[in-house]
């Protein structure tokens, strides 16, 4: 595996993480200002595991 796949692959692990962290948030009771900030993160950090995927699947050869 090539350093740099092994780099966006610890870099999405790394975002699962944060984002379990702001789910988290998001199940406990409502607190409005904390649940506002919560969902927001997650979705950015949706966005940057989406990304990732997408650059994770730019690096695999594709087969013909």
């Amino acid at each position: 595996m090539s350093e740099r796949l092994e780099t966006l692959k610890k870099a999405r692990d790394r975002m699962i993480d944060d984002r379990d962290t702001h789910a988290k948030v998001l199940a406990a009771p409502f607190e409005r200002d904390t649940a506002e900030r919560a969902r927001n993160k997650f979705v950015e950090i949706q966005a940057l595991i989406d990304a990732l995927d997408r650059a994770i699947a730019g690096e695999n050869p594709v087969s013909r």
